[in-house]
């Protein structure tokens, strides 16, 4: 009988590489990691029923509330018991810190980010290019007009790219931030031979050679679900793709200025920073 696998954890912003990164991850075979899994909406749900007003909650103590909820963990990837980690995939997991660092004391956090105005660009161009489909992403005509509206949707507090940013912002900032790693997504893709070593010294786990030419995901089924086909779609060659932004500039200039992470100061949360010369610097905790 294989051991329970140990935990790790996979968040950060939309469209900065979080699939990218687990599509590299998995290539070893000591683990197992992939795209947003459903444990996050299951552990929400089951904390909904525990908490102050749920019918159940008088009936369930903490130490049955933590049983159950790690019990989500094992049981959903009891079929990767012979992995030695599983890295969980959910932007979630950032707003979810303290519960998530209590059950699992040793996990670490990678939260992959990126230039705010480049993940709206790159959502409008997965938008574009599925003209016949009106994306869940987005409620009404209203929100999906114009990529006036689009983009100011995406960035409202509860939507896909405003949570997932105030989430990030909470962990940086908060009391488990030392278990946070933060990767860029530019860093990423154009040496993912520097910043790969050293999100393994981050993981405390030996490195291992990855094929960077043959880092292959696509998940049709979900991105089509969606009505936004191409979101999963990992191309083989881990390269950078420069290319002009489409979004109109004023509004590129108005999200372009969030990226709050490049301000270390009163964090405590790991970065792995680009030098001068477009190396991947070694990963430090923030000053």
């Amino acid at each position: 009988m294989h051991p329970s696998p140990g935990f790790h954890f996979i968040s950060g912003l939309p469209r900065a590489g979080s699939t990218l990164l687990a599509a590299i991850l998995r290539q070893n075979p000591r683990f197992h990691a992939g795209m947003t899994s459903p444990v996050g909406s299951l552990v929400l749900g089951m904390l909904n029923q525990f908490s102050a007003g749920g019918e159940i909650a008088p009936l369930v103590s903490l130490e049955q509330r933590r049983r159950l909820l790690r019990g989500v963990f094992d049981a959903y990837y009891a079929d990767q018991a012979e992995k030695a980690v599983v890295f969980d995939t959910n932007r979630l997991w950032c707003a979810r810190l303290p519960a998530l660092l209590d059950l699992f004391p040793d996990a670490k956090v990678i939260a992959c980010v990126r230039n705010v105005a480049w993940i709206m660009d790159s959502i409008e161009r997965l938008y574009r290019a599925n003209p016949y489909e009106n994306t869940r992403l987005y409620g009404n005509d209203a929100e999906r007009n114009t990529v006036f509206s689009r983009v100011e949707t995406l960035a409202q507090g509860d939507r896909l790219v405003g949570f997932a940013w105030s989430a990030l912002k909470e962990a940086f900032y908060g009391e488990q931030a030392g278990s946070l790693l933060l990767v860029d997504y530019d860093l990423l893709a154009n040496v993912p031979g520097k910043v790969l070593p050293l999100i393994y010294g981050f993981l405390g786990e030996e490195t291992f050679a990855h094929d960077f030419e043959r880092v292959a995901y696509d998940c049709p089924e979900f991105d089509a679900n969606l009505g936004l086909s191409g979101l999963h779609r990992i191309r083989p060659r881990v390269a950078p793709a420069p290319r002009q932004s489409i979004l109109p500039p004023d509004l590129f200039r108005k999200y372009e200025e969030l990226s709050f992470w490049n301000d270390r100061r009163g964090s405590r949360a790991h970065v792995i920073t680009a030098a001068s010369d477009k190396t991947a610097a070694p990963v430090h905790p923030a000053e």
